[in-house]
C-alpha cells in the first residue's frame, strides 16, 4: 500500500510536496543508515515504498514545472472572437 496516492500528491500544493518530500528522505536516510549499522530494520518493504513515494512526489512538481501556461487573450482578440461569432448566427436566421 502506497504512503501517499497519486490523487493526494495531486491535490497538494508546491509547498506541501516540497515538506513532504523532505520528510520522506529523512525518514528514508534514517533507515539506510540503520542498515548500514548492522542493525535490523522491522519493516524492509518500506525502504522500497519512500523511494517510490519520493519518486512520484519529483515526477508531479516536475510535471508543474513543465506544464505550459495558456497565454491570455488580448483585448482585440477577444472582441474579434466575439464579432466572428456573430455574424454566423445572423445567417442560420436569414435562412429559416
Amino acid at each position: 500500500m502506497p504512503i501517499i496516492r497519486l490523487k493526494e500528491i495531486n491535490d497538494m500544493n508546491s509547498e506541501e510536496r516540497g515538506k513532504k518530500l523532505s520528510e520522506l528522505r529523512a525518514e528514508l536516510s534514517r533507515l539506510r543508515t540503520m542498515i548500514s549499522a548492522g542493525g535490523a530494520v522491522e519493516n524492509p518493504a518500506r525502504i522500497r515504498e519512500l523511494r517510490r513515494t519520493i519518486a512520484r512526489l519529483l515526477t508531479v512538481e516536475n510535471q508543474e514545472k513543465q506544464k505550459p501556461k495558456k497565454p491570455e487573450k488580448t483585448e482585440a482578440e477577444a472582441k474579434q472572437a466575439k464579432t466572428a461569432k456573430k455574424p454566423a448566427k445572423e445567417k442560420e436566421k436569414k435562412k429559416e
